[in-house]
């Protein structure tokens, strides 16, 4: 229990069942590290009243678990490393990986529970024929989790139950005034938890106790565009917040670290057909050897795109898109579809 809503809802559908449920909200940094303010962010100290006020409405026993040196190496590092080796990190599928559904998972069996619970919009359902788990997006579309879970595997599946799967954003908080929830309409946690105000760099250069040297912007031809202020503050596909002056618009095409340059060019230039992932983990089947065609999300809020998916050496997959996308990006993930159902993902490299 996150102390918002949907987590909140959660327990009440649960209960509403007649589930035995405790509430846990787990702590994961100290909030004047990273200078947090309340209503900025999710998980944090400064939401657990609101979180153990809607458990003991609902006759919940209530816990905070300390899981801080976890989230620090699992998540924390892992983003500041992608950061500083070219890429573009999604913290929140590693919050999801190392701490929810391990460490809190590992946490109900220790208590003797059979499932953990939690607000996120996607379903699961087990294929009879094949005898898996599937994880499915969520009925309301505009609310879809489904990407960010894209690493569950099948013993977490089998002991997972996300109850706001068939519910739209509007009637969990209309179910949350219906019970006189103190957090009904409380705002959305938005950006990174750990990062409430945003500014990516300023948060790493603190934690690494270093600032990131200033370099060339060049274009695809290494011609030198002007100075760019430090390269962890740049991202594949940006424009805005350049600082250069140019005849025409140019967009962050890439970054070369080892020559602390970040490369510049045209919007055409973005959209791409191909990309490889590595780090895949497969849901609806147990591998692929023969090339499937489904379609293939390469960042949270983008658009599906129809796609053919290849296995490559080492556990690697080529995914060819029918059409070029635009901003294929070191870091992200590429969560792959079929219909409504999760057939897999793993992390783009290339």
């Amino acid at each position: 229990m996150s102390g918002g809503v949907d987590s909140s809802v959660a327990a009440f559908l649960m209960k509403d069942k007649g589930y035995n449920c405790i509430g846990a909200t787990m702590k994961l940094y100290d909030n004047d590290d990273i200078n947090i303010e309340k209503d900025k962010t999710c998980c944090s100290l400064s939401d657990i009243d609101d979180a153990r006020n809607v458990a003991y409405s609902l006759g919940m026993e209530y816990y905070v678990f300390n899981f801080t040196d976890n989230f620090e190496k699992e998540v924390i590092d892992r983003f500041i490393n992608t950061y500083m080796c070219g890429g573009t990190p999604n913290p929140c599928i590693d919050c999801n990986r190392y701490i929810k559904f391990e460490k809190l998972m590992k946490r109900m069996y220790e208590l003797g529970y059979d499932y953990v619970v939690t607000g996120h919009y996607a379903r699961i359902e087990k294929d009879e024929n094949t005898e898996r788990y599937l994880l499915k997006k969520g009925l309301d579309e505009s609310k879809d989790q489904s990407y960010v879970l894209y690493n569950m595997t099948q013993d977490q599946l089998s002991h997972t139950l996300f109850p706001l799967g068939e519910f739209t954003k509007t009637r969990i908080r209309e179910i949350a005034e219906e019970n006189g929830f103190v957090n009904a309409r409380k705002k959305d946690s938005q950006d990174i938890c750990f990062v409430p105000d945003g500014d990516y760099a300023a948060f790493i250069e603190k934690h690494c106790n270093r600032t990131f040297p200033e370099g060339d912007f060049v274009d695809l031809e290494g011609n030198v565009l002007g100075q760019h202020k430090g390269i962890i503050r740049y991202t594949v596909g940006q424009r805005k917040g350049l600082g250069l002056s140019l005849k025409s618009p140019m967009y962050v095409y890439d970054k070369d670290i080892e020559n602390n340059r970040v490369i510049l060019s045209d919007n055409e230039s973005l959209f791409k057909t191909t990309l490889i992932a590595d780090n895949m983990n497969w849901i609806k089947v147990e591998d692929i050897t023969e090339p499937i065609r489904c379609k293939a999300k390469i960042r949270y809020k983008q658009k599906e795109a129809d796609c053919v998916v290849t296995a490559e050496q080492d556990g690697k997959v080529k995914v060819t898109f029918d059409e070029p996308v635009r901003g294929i990006t070191k870091g992200q993930a590429v969560v792959l579809y079929d219909g409504d159902i999760v057939v897999g993902g793993g992390t783009i490299i290339g």
